[in-house]
């Protein structure tokens, strides 16, 4: 099989593992579906890392009270390291070598992460999970998996959604709203577009890191994507 992409990193929501369903924090029919899509492109020869949300167990940004906002952003570290953890064992339970990497030192569950050692991994073909964002209060998943993204030289970084790309407005709320094949970087500033946070946003685009957001939650469209398919949104 043809890869566009070799090397990916692949940017999940938090909120995705709960399967829209706010009762519970990790959704197991969500995990096994995002492991068998990892498990075809891995089949296929690309190598992957992800970087995952925690804003299902706990978001810091959101507080209004109570906790100041760097303790905050510590505590939903923490929480991207647990959905790392159950991202880990989802993978390895349909046979996928993985190492789990960490911002933030936690020996006895995670590797600390060092560049060197996550590229090593991932030509020795490993998913890499990187966990605990960018270890430092202020920034967002989103810049987490930007800067990861540019570290290991990644071709792409895929942003897996429940929308199938970038509209000029919310396509649930707006129905005029437009789909976007592809857009420059510039644009989508310019229109105040929510593809990321502007931090990650403007991190890819000073690297020419393109970022492609679509639906993870369609079975095969991760596979279509790396193999040069057009699905969702090309930002470049």
């Amino acid at each position: 099989m043809s890869l566009k992409y070799k090397r990916i990193l692949l940017k999940l929501s938090g909120e995705a593992l709960n399967g829209g369903d706010k009762s519970q924090i990790i959704n197991s029919d969500i995990l096994e579906q995002y492991a068998v899509e990892i498990r075809q492109v891995v089949d296929a020869g690309c190598e992957v890392a992800i970087v995952i949300g925690g804003g299902n167990i706990f978001r810091g940004a959101s507080l209004k009270s109570g906790i100041d906002r760097s303790q905050g952003d510590y505590m939903g570290m923490l929480a991207t390291v647990i959905n790392g953890m159950a991202i880990q064992s989802s993978l390895e339970a349909v046979n996928i070598k993985t190492r789990l990497l960490s911002a933030i030192k936690m020996e006895q569950i995670a590797e600390p992460f060092i560049r060197r050692r996550a590229i090593r991994h991932l030509e020795k073909g490993r998913v890499v999970i990187f966990g605990a964002g960018t270890g430092n209060p202020y920034f967002s998943t989103d810049s987490g998996g930007a800067l990861r993204a540019n570290e290991i030289e990644a071709e792409v970084l895929l942003k897996g959604t429940s929308v199938d790309g970038v509209y000029s407005a919310d396509p649930r709320k707006d129905p005029n709203a437009t789909k976007y094949d592809e857009i420059t970087f510039e644009k989508a500033i310019a229109e105040s577009l929510k593809v990321m946070d502007m931090t990650a946003f403007t991190l890819c685009q000073e690297n020419k890191l393109p970022i492609i957001v679509f639906d993870m939650n369609t079975p095969g469209n991760l596979l279509k994507v790396v193999t040069g398919e057009k699905i969702g949104t090309l930002v470049s």
